[in-house]
């Protein structure tokens, strides 16, 4: 998880600076499509970032959970593939890159799935506190 972290921690860093560079480096109306792709993207990075630290948190406890370490895993293929692909059609204007952000999306579906999957079996069995 230690690698997890880390690596929320880079992508968080770049979803900020793309951001901010979309909101002030991408000015003027010819650049307005761009700029929401870029947008779109830094939004959904720093989400899967704090989602990425959070199961990461989770997972100390619960070690035994390996689904906890696929989620993360397909939540990091998750913002390569998906946010990628948005970075990569901003910045190059290659609508083709477009093809590779479902693939992302379906990973980061996957991740939500196995987080729900491991929460309703993992934590289904304990006795509730008194």
């Amino acid at each position: 998880m230690r690698m997890s972290i880390g690596l929320a921690g880079i992508s968080g860093m770049c979803a900020v600076a793309l951001g901010a560079f979309a909101t002030h480096g991408m000015a003027g109306e010819e650049m307005s499509y761009a700029r929401e792709l870029v947008e779109k993207g830094a939004h959904y990075q720093l989400i899967h970032a704090v989602v990425i630290v959070a199961v990461a948190a989770l997972a100390l406890f619960r070690p035994s959970i390996r689904l906890l370490s696929l989620a993360n895993a397909a939540f990091l293929l998750g913002t390569v593939l998906f946010c990628g692909s948005l970075y990569a059609i901003a910045f190059s204007g290659v609508k083709a890159f477009g093809m590779v952000a479902p693939l992302g999306g379906i990973s980061f579906m996957a991740g939500w799935l196995m987080l729900a999957i491991a929460g309703f079996k993992s934590f289904s069995d304990e006795a509730p506190a008194d």
